[in-house]
Order: structure tokens, then C-alpha cells, then sequence
């Protein structure tokens, strides 16, 4: 059996898809571990919810997170590895977009930031957006600082994804009925 520890990130580094060693600390390593972060909530938001369309619209972003993941961990130069990577196909981020339209109908129109909160499903996905828009910012950071071949679509993909979880966590309180609190910004006193 194989072990789960292998003692070879002791030192602070760690492997690359194709076996080149990185800081722990790279681009790349946060961008990934940020996809990782924002997979593990999605999972806990599957664990906790009842609504069923919400949860199977996440078990389809799943999968697509480590695909993304996949080609963050994978250098430029490795042509065998990438090869073998996963596509990260524009019809993905089509589904996003059919899923917002379909949600939006459901919802009034915004007229005012509203604040994160409501019932837990909704407050989870706020936190998932918010991790989502801080993966994107790392992914985009790799991609132009530090020359790391991501497709094109992977980063449209995280965007449009921060955008389809915060509507999800607008219909979620919708759904149980709880009313989303407008952001109401304190006037200085004169």
C-alpha cells in the first residue's frame, strides 16, 4: 500500500505534474491551493444543503476545479504531461452562464449591494465567491507574473463561476425565504 506521506515537502517544496520541484510559496502553488479551498467549501455547501438543483449544479463545478487545478500543476515545458491534461472546454463556462439565466428568474433585480448572510446555504456560497474571486486573482497573478500556461477559458471560467455563486446564494435565501439585507452605507455627520 502506499503511503500518504512521502517527507519529500519537508523542506518547503514540492512536486510539480511531470516531477519539477517548486516553493511551496510559488504562483502557482497558491493558485491551485486557493482552487483546492474553494473545492472543499463547495463540498461542505453539498454536505449541508437540501436543495437538490443547487447541490447538482455543484457536483458539475467539481470536477471542472481540478481539471483547472491539473493544468496549474503542470509546466509549460512538459509536453508529455500536457498531453494528457484534462480540456478545459468553453461549453463549461456556457453551462455557468445557462445556469445564471435560469436562477436570475428567480430573483428581483438588484438595487443595492446586499450583504453576505441569510440562511446558512447562502451565507456558505458568499464564502465560496469570495474564495472563488481570490482564486481568480491567483490564477490571473501565475498567468501573468510568472508565465504559467493556463487556457484562456479556465480564468473566464473562475469569473463567471464567482458571478453563478453569488446568484446561487441569493436564490438559496430566496428559496427558504429569508429577505436578503441591503447594504445601507453610514453617512458621515455634519
Amino acid at each position: 500500500m502506499v503511503k500518504i506521506y512521502t517527507k519529500t515537502g519537508d523542506e518547503g517544496d514540492t512536486s510539480l505534474f511531470g516531477g519539477d520541484r517548486v516553493g511551496k510559496h510559488d504562483p502557482r502553488i497558491e493558485a491551485y491551493g486557493s482552487l483546492d479551498e474553494l473545492n472543499a467549501y463547495l463540498g461542505w455547501f453539498r454536505s449541508v444543503t437540501r436543495d437538490e438543483d443547487l447541490a447538482g449544479m455543484v457536483t458539475r463545478i467539481q470536477p471542472v476545479l481540478f481539471d483547472l487545478g491539473a493544468h496549474l500543476a503542470t509546466p509549460a515545458h512538459s509536453d508529455k504531461a500536457r498531453r494528457i491534461l484534462p480540456r478545459l472546454e468553453p461549453v463549461k463556462i456556457n453551462e455557468l452562464e445557462r445556469c445564471i439565466d435560469i436562477l436570475e428568474t428567480e430573483l428581483e433585480p438588484l438595487a443595492a449591494f446586499i450583504l453576505p448572510g441569510g440562511t446558512e446555504d447562502s451565507a456558505l456560497l458568499q464564502v465560496t465567491r469570495a474564495v472563488c474571486r481570490r482564486a481568480e486573482r491567483e490564477v490571473v497573478r501565475a498567468t501573468r507574473e510568472h508565465n504559467v500556461d493556463v487556457p484562456a477559458t479556465g480564468l473566464a471560467y473562475l469569473n463567471r463561476l464567482s458571478d453563478l455563486l453569488f446568484v446561487m446564494a441569493r436564490v438559496a435565501n430566496r428559496r427558504q425565504g429569508k429577505t436578503e439585507e441591503l447594504w445601507a452605507p453610514q453617512r458621515p455627520q455634519r
